[in-house]
């Protein structure tokens, strides 16, 4: 079942449809649904498809040979290859000049490190011949850093010949949740929460099986799926991933600002900053400030992978008994107590997608042009505070409180979070969400009836269609 991916599988048909040169490039994180997406846009169209390998130069023309023999001739027998790649580019040219066909070539970043020169091979015949094919090349890779420095950045030789690009990013709660189908909505948002939105997590769920059942085959089994999917991930994309994992874990541990995070791993901070930047790239830590400020110095470390949030603070330190078959005492004694807290952060996530999506619907009182936390100084409280949401406009802004507990929201919560909004005397027209897992008190529900500028948001108004 293909789920999801609407808008890009739109324009590619819509690209397709020109009948005329076009190059898209599409990458993102691995697991994210890259080649799903692909393949789906294939469907019915005549089309090439090639991953490249970890390999020597050789044996990726030699397959690229076959992939493409195998589509265009019949008649091949699999033992004919290209001697180059200069001629593998003009005999693509020669079938696609005057019919359409895909190109598509994954893991490119593999491809590009057996062959330094491949980059500008592959400019050059765009430039003297296939642009005036009918040829569809799409350039498909994991490593993101890569794709957008040597593929899409201005020192590429490619750069500047893409038609379309594509950042795939992991489902949203709302999306995720067309693959959780079965669960009720506080369930599918703590799936969400567990799997971060990644399709191929999300289809390792298990639909017949409850929400602990599936923690326990996916997390809590040495067999189990993403038992040591973090540690994998970090092998296939870092060259020190015992260094990268030491930062995660310190993160994840609490430490937020740079210093804390280099001081737990003995290394310096400027080295500490370099690394960081490697996992940024990754989509696995996030850099965050309060939304209204500039200042760097305000600046803390989040991790934005919310597989590798959970599997951090549950797996770890429970390896032992996991080893021994108790998946079922980690569950109980570990994770179900804390798992109410370790879902506030992945809430103001859900809860910040929503407010997203009904923007994009016009159906707010005002449409924002940024969304974020804040956190700062309250003068008249003296006291740090902190605001789970805020989304701004010149002269408006939206105040968000997300509340994950098993008790309903009550009229004190609203009362703090105005009081906070007095802060930014800057808006003049100040609206207020509130979203809660298990709704709201009589109290509160009353208040809002009488009030135009309060919205209160229930799961089951999160996840209406």
């Amino acid at each position: 079942m293909f789920v999801g991916r609407q808008q890009e599988l739109k324009k590619l048909n819509m690209m397709y449809e020109s009948n005329k040169f076009e190059f898209a490039v599409i990458y993102g994180r691995r697991r994210v649904g890259k080649t799903t997406l692909i393949k789906e846009f294939c469907r019915g169209k005549k089309s090439i498809y090639f991953i490249a390998r970890e390999a020597n130069d050789l044996m990726n023309i030699e397959n690229f040979s076959s992939d493409v023999f195998a589509v265009t001739s019949k008649e091949s027998d699999g033992n004919v290859y290209f001697s180059n790649w200069e001629k593998a580019f003009d005999y693509i040219y020669k079938i696609s000049h005057d019919e359409r066909i895909i190109l598509v070539i994954d893991e490119y970043p593999y491809l590009a490190q057996s062959n330094r020169a491949f980059s500008s091979i592959l400019q050059a015949h765009i430039d003297m011949k296939l642009k005036n094919s009918k040829l569809f090349l799409i350039l498909c890779g994991s490593s993101m850093s890569f794709m957008e420095y040597q593929v899409l950045g201005y020192k590429s030789p490619l750069y500047g010949r893409r038609t379309a690009q594509f950042k795939i990013k992991p489902f949203t709660y709302y999306e995720s949740a067309e693959l959780l189908t079965g669960f009720n909505n506080e369930e599918q948002a703590v799936l969400y929460g567990i799997t971060g939105g990644i399709p191929d997590y999300l289809s390792r769920i298990d639909l017949k099986l409850s929400v602990k059942e599936n923690i326990e085959n996916l997390f809590l089994s040495e067999s189990g799926h993403l038992y040591e999917e973090p540690s994998n991930l970090l092998k296939q994309e870092l060259r020190e991933p015992a260094t990268y994992n030491g930062i995660i874990a310190a993160i994840a541990n609490g430490a937020s600002k740079l210093n804390e995070i280099a001081t737990k791993n003995g290394i310096e901070s400027n080295k500490c900053a370099k690394y960081i930047s490697a996992l940024m790239a990754l989509g696995i830590v996030k850099k965050d400030k309060p939304l209204t400020e500039d200042e760097s110095r305000k600046s803390i470390y989040l991790l934005d992978d919310q597989m590798f949030r959970f599997w951090y603070r549950f797996i770890p330190g429970n390896m032992s008994i996991i080893a021994t078959g108790l998946s079922d005492i980690v569950y109980e004694k570990a994770i179900a107590p804390q798992l109410s807290n370790y879902m506030g952060q992945a809430f103001e996530q859900i809860c910040t997608q929503y407010l997203i999506r009904e923007n994009g619907k016009l159906s707010l009182p005002f449409v924002f042009g940024r969304i974020g936390r804040w956190w700062g100084n309250n003068p008249n409280k003296k006291r740090q505070d902190e605001i789970d949401i805020l989304a701004i406009d010149e002269d408006n802004a939206i105040f968000g409180e997300c509340k994950w507990r098993n008790e309903p929201v009550g009229i004190s919560v609203f009362h703090d979070l105005v009081e906070k909004s007095t802060l930014f005397k800057q808006y003049k027209n100040k609206y207020y969400f509130l979203f809660s897992k298990t709704g709201f008190s009589r109290e509160l529900e009353n208040a809002a009836v009488n009030m135009n500028n309060l919205n209160l948001v229930n799961l089951k108004r999160l996840y209406k269609k």
